[in-house]
């Protein structure tokens, strides 16, 4: 099961659907976050809840464990 990170925006009443537009794609962009929610609420406020998944790197062995007891 993919472990995500979350970030929440509050974007003001005075806000533009342009201008979060504009806020959202450059998350999306650079940070490597997608949409998972957005509300918006009864003054005009929007909060918008981004997500990105946790890749996890599992460990490797090291090299010297895979040679031989007796040598190369």
């Amino acid at each position: 099961m993919a472990e995500y990170s979350y970030l929440v925006l509050y974007l003001p009443r005075g806000t533009s659907r342009e201008v979060a537009r504009r806020i959202l794609t450059d998350h999306a962009e650079y940070g490597h976050w997608e949409l998972a929610r957005m509300r918006l609420n009864a003054d005009g406020s929007r909060k918008a809840t981004l997500r990105r998944q946790i890749i996890r790197v599992g460990r490797t062995p090291a090299p010297w464990t895979t040679l031989s007891p007796t040598g190369p």
